[in-house]
């Protein structure tokens, strides 16, 4: 259980890093409503995390009693989706000028900031598919499904925060070397690259 924790939190670190509606959604908020609405914004997102994770870990213990080969035809399912991210990530490096999407939805109070992040968690497909098709790779055998997969959406929610609270802290101190070309494409490339690899440990890996 202790190796599929390490393994699962690059997994999930990976997979925060990679720009997307999240990512989007939080600098939005540090940069046009300030840090303070920012964080609340990132609990929002969190919680829709772990509204996914619950979704799955009560939908797939139902599925997977029934028939034991769902589980396999899941697990290629988690590899095509990383296979597809990273590509997508390291597609996205031809463009040297891209810039994260500072358009979309913004706040100013406490509870429309935490609505915010909610609601684009929520409607993030992104977020669907990891708690569907990676969450129940990494639960053991034997160990309860329900239970594994809540902890791990746990590790996940907590990971994804505390990499959203470093951009936000990012924002408060520069937000002109965020914003620069090379600085993005780097982490976009690190995270594209480290998605790949994933992929490859979870497709020649059984589970264990």
């Amino acid at each position: 259980m202790l190796s599929n924790l390490a393994a699962f939190a690059l997994t999930a670190l990976f997979i925060s890093i990679v720009p997307g509606q999240g990512v989007a959604m939080v600098l939005r908020q540090g940069i046009v409503s300030g840090p303070r609405i920012a964080r609340i914004s990132i609990l929002g997102n969190s919680t829709g995390l772990l509204i996914w994770s619950a979704a799955s870990a009560l939908g797939l213990s139902a599925i997977f009693a029934v028939s034991p080969v769902a589980f396999e035809i899941l697990r290629w399912s988690g590899v095509a989706y990383l296979v597809f991210i990273a590509l997508q990530t390291l597609w996205s490096l031809r463009s040297r000028h891209s810039a994260f999407d500072l358009e979309g939805l913004t706040s100013a109070s406490a509870a429309s900031a935490y609505r915010v992040g909610l609601i684009t968690n929520l409607t993030n497909a992104k977020a669907m598919v990891f708690a569907l098709a990676l969450l129940p790779q990494y639960v053991p055998d034997g160990f309860n499904l329900l239970t594994g997969i809540m902890i791990f959406g746990t590790l996940w929610a907590t990971i994804s925060m505390s990499w959203y609270f470093v951009l936000v802290a990012i924002i408060e101190k520069s937000s002109r070397w965020l914003a620069q070309p090379r600085v993005r494409r780097w982490l976009t490339a690190a995270s594209g690259i480290g998605i790949m690899l994933l992929a490859a440990g979870l497709a020649l890996s059984p589970r264990n």
